[in-house]
């Protein structure tokens, strides 16, 4: 062993009294404060800036444990890491096991932000952090990781896995990776309730057998460019209708009800009155800039009151003209209601805006009857912003990729 290394013994460590630093070697020196109080410290340069990186006092860290200590900070240093903060994210991870709090949703940001720089698409870290804020945070979120369990999983995945079986597998399995890395750091057991082989395959029904159910089928929105690209080749009635339900994720039953005394080009602004919304509450509806178009359109065709006036003199549109354009005469395998769910798949795994505006652009009901008296206004400029950035997704190409056509199979 080289003199400059293991200068110091237990003897000389209790015997120094005088203030100052006393040299071990290799980065750990001994530090005695005119008190007497003895500790050690780690010294290293990194980025031309010296740092002492305390590794605790004598009464509870012994000579050899840190020499030890040092070892591991000079090995971190040699492969271009930070000591200081290897030790502290081994603290604040003592300090979340001792105390037992270390949430779901925190095992989460923490998977995600390690993770990200590893997946192909940059997006994907946004659609993690969306689908779990959307889905899995409201109801998981702020517990302990160590609790997370069966009962609490299918309380995550049960109100979606028939409607949106897609989203929910996707939701399922982000769970399952997040758990077993808390169980891999040691935040709770090696049992993992998001597993579906052995597992959740017993209580919830298989995917493949839910795809055969007719429930309001959504088109991904994946497929949205070229969905709208062939709408556009239509110029119907029906057409714009569906295109403008689309970018408002209205109902069929309100926009064939649409009057043009509900609509405000000024402002740019759809105005359902109560009598014609579901849950009972006017909802005002920013138009974004294609919607506004369509708009101009139907104006210089304007029949009766009706913005999207039917076969009949005085009538609407039919309830089943837009359903009938997009499955017979466009062949899609899927529902005019659904397109509120992808606008809703969309908002939650491509988009940052909150769970709130995206569920008001729906004019769904708020439960929680304390926050819905406490809301006043519709955030009808934030949700402008929203309608935009919807139409400029659809109009954008999609990147290439795997992506299955819902188009009915012509025989």
């Amino acid at each position: 062993m080289g003199k400059n290394v293991n200068k110091l013994s237990a003897r000389k460590v209790a015997s120094i009294n005088k203030a100052g630093l006393y040299g071990d070697g290799m980065g750990l020196w001994l530090k005695v404060t005119k008190s007497g109080t003895k500790s050690w410290i780690f010294r290293y340069t990194q980025n031309k800036k010296t740092v002492d990186l305390g590794l605790g006092s004598i009464i509870t860290v012994s000579l050899p444990e840190a020499r030890e200590k040092a070892l591991e900070y000079r090995q971190a240093l040699q492969s271009g890491l930070n000591p200081k903060r290897i030790k502290q994210q081994a603290e604040l991870k003592q300090k979340q096991e001792n105390n037992g709090l270390i949430s779901f949703e925190q095992c989460a940001h923490q998977y995600i932000a390690i993770h990200k720089d590893g997946w192909k698409n940059a997006k994907h870290a946004q659609q993690w952090t969306n689908t779990l804020k959307t889905y899995a945070f409201p109801i998981i979120g702020g517990l302990p990781v160590k609790d997370i369990d069966t009962a609490l999983i299918m309380q995550v995945l049960s109100p979606i896995w028939t409607s949106k079986n897609e989203t929910a597998g996707r939701i399922r399995g982000r769970i399952e990776n997040i758990l077993a890395w808390a169980a891999v750091h040691g935040y709770r057991s090696a049992d993992n309730p998001a597993q579906w082989r052995g597992h959740l395959e017993n209580l919830l029904a298989k995917p493949s057998k839910i795809k055969t159910v007719k429930h309001h089928t959504a088109l991904p929105y994946s497929d949205m460019y070229e969905f709208i690209k062939a709408l556009r080749a239509h110029h119907s009635t029906s057409a714009k209708a569906l295109e403008f339900l689309i970018l408002t994720a209205t109902r069929t039953s309100e926009i064939t009800g649409a009057q043009w005394e509900e609509i405000d080009l000024n402002q740019k602004v759809w105005t359902i009155p109560v009598e014609r919304m579901k849950a009972g509450n006017e909802h005002r509806i920013p138009l974004s800039s294609r919607a506004v178009t369509i708009i101009n359109e139907m104006v210089s065709i304007r029949q009766s009151d009706f913005v999207f006036a039917g076969g009949r003199i005085g009538k609407g549109l039919s309830n089943s003209a837009m359903d009938k354009l997009l499955q017979v005469t466009l062949g899609y395998d899927c529902t005019v209601h659904g397109f509120r769910s992808t606008f809703r798949d969309w908002s939650a795994e491509c988009t940052n805006y909150p769970r709130d505006l995206c569920e008001m652009a729906l004019a769904h009901t708020i439960k929680n009857k304390a926050e819905a008296a406490y809301r006043r206004g519709d955030m009808i400029e934030k949700r402008h912003k929203l309608a935009e950035d919807w139409l400029k997704f659809m109009e954008a190409p999609t990147p290439s990729g795997n992506v299955i056509s819902i188009r009915k199979t012509v025989g």
